[in-house]
């Protein structure tokens, strides 16, 4: 079965932009594993993205910049994905995603009732993982 799924340690997050209810991490060029089905090999790829985060219960204050994911977990419902995020990703129920941020010293921390993952143009391939 052909699986991918965005490596949160090493991605960079462009944007963490909060509404009164909504949260949305932007991805310039995300890292993307793809694993293919027969193959031994994985392959990396990089592709814009948007993790939204909907009818969330206590907006992050967050004003940096441009920063550098080290990993984090998002829990959906009773599932953990620990330095990832599947794609395609969209769900309702909990959700909770924690990032760890590289030169921050607190979690990124936001508690949801929905998520989706936005993926934007076409990904870009940068090699293979042997």
């Amino acid at each position: 079965m052909d699986s991918s799924y965005i490596e949160l340690k090493g991605s960079e997050i462009e944007l963490i932009e909060s509404t009164s209810s909504t949260v949305r991490i932007a991805f310039p060029c995300a890292l993307i594993i793809k694993n293919m089905t027969g193959s031994k090999e994985r392959t990396r790829w990089s592709q814009a993205g948007v993790l939204v985060l909907e009818d969330v219960s206590n907006p992050p204050d967050w004003n940096a910049g441009s920063v550098v994911c080290a990993g984090g977990d998002i829990d959906d419902n009773v599932y953990t994905y620990r330095d990832m995020i599947p794609i395609p990703f969209s769900s309702r129920g909990l959700i909770r995603c924690a990032l760890r941020l590289e030169g921050a010293s607190t979690t990124l921390l936001v508690e949801a009732r929905s998520a989706r993952l936005e993926m934007e143009g076409v990904p870009k391939y940068l090699d293979h993982l042997r």
